[in-house]
């Protein structure tokens, strides 16, 4: 097994990212963007994507990446969750690149890493990562198929719902199912219809995705296609694991830097022990997801035959620690906490939403249940 601590380069990943998101997502701004028609800062993604080539971590060079691994994307996960700034890192450097690379599609990964097309893999945020095919895709008592998305060849019609990163995406990745089965297909976000969605994140929006023979190019078809979602969607899940670790992290650090500074009966309130108990079982519980994260996202980059089991795990058991995290932010700072103007509320909000994304703790456990052939229960 590889080591699991954090490499140099990987700890100098973390620290350009960590700056360039203190110099240029405040908390004071993502709260002040999520008020307007425009919750991602282009500037800001452009800088990451570009700039700090966070878009090709993943990519290898030969297809105009940077040759980094997941490992390096976990990373930049776990300061943007820290920072719960609002980028389509998830959807375009995560869902879509590992559709992508799984799919061979190298022209797209070329615009992917260069940061010049930002995409997204339409599938419900909600949609678990052990499925074979996105659950909008059913059919009815008469064997027809309904609410789903319909390839005829050259056209995709039908509709998609609570998509993430869809309202920042030029490039749209919509599984569909054609004549001969299962297909992945590119879409111009120009080309379908958008409906925002009310969502309780504000910080990664969700859209509700039309079409209407909206003109469409296969990237996977058949077999290969269902590999290819699967594969989006293990990446996503453990990357969004990271990212659940990184928000925890910084919801302690802020917490802790609070009990140091608030005073009540003439001491700080860090001293008191009850407060004391509740901030150190956090960090035990972080300690604990880090290192269950870090295993995925290592199975993710080497291609470890346990990285199913891997994701199934890390998302079990981050997604619980990040709410739990959340949560003890805002109660620790007592009245300022439930304020709009305290960022709190943000990491609430985003550690809820990512506790449903790509399949729920209980979903992964029954998946995992799977995985390791543990007998239903009677």
């Amino acid at each position: 097994m590889s080591d699991l601590l954090y490499s140099d380069v990987e700890d100098q990943l973390r620290a350009s990212v960590r700056d360039l998101l203190e110099n240029k997502a405040p908390w004071s701004s993502v709260l002040a963007r999520t008020e307007t028609d425009e919750p991602y800062d282009r500037t800001l993604w452009t800088s990451l994507a570009r700039d700090t080539g966070v878009a090709g971590l993943a990519i290898p060079e030969s297809a105009g990446g940077h040759g980094g691994s997941w490992r390096e994307v976990a990373v930049v996960a776990e300061e943007l969750g820290r920072s719960v700034a609002g980028t389509p890192f998830l959807g375009s450097a995560v869902l879509s690149t590992a559709l992508a690379l799984s799919a061979g599609a190298d022209g797209l990964l070329a615009e992917l890493a260069a940061g010049t097309t930002t995409a997204t893999l339409a599938v419900p945020l909600s949609m678990m990562c052990g499925a074979a095919f996105p659950s909008s895709i059913r059919f009815d008592g008469s064997g027809r198929l309904e609410g789903s998305v319909r390839f005829d060849g050259s056209a995709v019609s039908g509709d998609v719902r609570s998509v993430a990163d869809a309202s920042g995406a030029d490039l749209l990745l919509v599984p569909a199912v054609g004549d001969d089965g299962p297909v992945i297909v590119a879409v111009s976000a120009g080309d379908a219809t958008h409906q925002p969605v009310v969502c309780l994140d504000l910080t990664r929006p969700l859209t509700d995705l039309a079409f209407a023979g909206s003109p469409a190019t296969v990237l996977a078809s058949g077999d290969a296609a269902v590999a290819a979602l699967q594969a989006a969607l293990t990446a996503g899940a453990i990357v969004l694991a990271a990212e659940q670790v990184g928000l925890a992290e910084g919801c302690l650090t802020m917490s802790v830097e609070y009990l140091k500074t608030r005073y009540q009966f003439g001491r700080p309130i860090g001293s008191f022990q009850a407060l004391k108990h509740r901030a150190a079982d956090l960090w035990s519980a972080i300690t604990q997801a880090r290192a269950v994260a870090r295993y995925a996202a290592d199975c993710l980059a080497t291609g470890d035959p346990d990285t199913a089991i891997a994701a199934a795990l890390a998302q079990a058991y981050c997604s619980p620690v990040a709410v739990k995290a959340a949560e003890e932010c805002l109660q620790l700072h007592g009245g300022i906490g439930f304020t709009w103007e305290h960022p709190a509320h943000l990491y609430l909000k985003r550690a809820k939403a990512d506790a449903i994304a790509l399949g729920t703790a209980s979903r992964h456990r029954a998946h995992l249940a799977t995985l390791v052939d543990l007998p239903a229960a009677g």
